[in-house]
């Protein structure tokens, strides 16, 4: 198996290159709107990666635009580093979930906070599976059909969640 010693988060920001040279905003926005619904990532870790892939030589600074912003374009090495890291293994989910973390401690809350974090959660989850269809139909209009997979996780993510806030406990 290829070893391509880059992290998913460069991973990521080498997999938006080959849209063409962006700067770390540039990126930041292109994560949000094409990752966004499935993965996130912060503006310190693509801050924090940019100048790593610079000097692994995956990519190459370009010339400094206005305030200073710099592009990054991806190499040929860059290129190379993202294909061995597609082939692989992905490693296992890191499920993280803040809501059911303070569910499992359900007898220590008072009052209405569980339903106030129902209430919430529910609103969330509402308004970002509204927003990943959206995003997946016109991922499918425009004929990413890759795309649209990967939006369609995000999809089942929101109404599992809405699924289970309909059955979690409530003091």
């Amino acid at each position: 198996m290829p070893d391509s010693q880059i992290n998913p988060t460069a991973a990521a920001l080498l997999g938006l290159l080959h849209e063409g040279p962006m700067t770390g905003g540039q990126l930041m926005a292109a994560a949000e709107r094409r990752l966004g619904p499935y993965w996130s990532m912060t503006r310190s870790q693509v801050y924090r990666e940019l100048p790593v892939l610079a000097e692994m030589g995956y990519v190459r600074l370009g010339k400094p635009g206005p305030r200073s912003s710099q592009p990054y374009a991806i190499t040929a090495s860059g290129k190379r580093a993202f294909s061995r890291w597609l082939a692989e293994a992905p490693g296992r989910d890191a499920l993280r979930n803040p809501v059911a973390l303070r569910v499992a401690f359900g007898d220590q809350h008072s009052g209405n906070q569980l339903q106030t974090l129902y209430t919430a959660s529910t609103e969330y989850h509402s308004e970002a599976l509204a927003m990943a269809r959206e995003q997946a139909k016109e991922a499918k209009k425009a004929g990413d059909q890759y795309g649209a997979a990967a939006l369609e996780f995000a999809v089942a993510y929101h109404k599992a969640a809405l699924s289970w806030l309909k059955i979690a406990p409530a003091n």
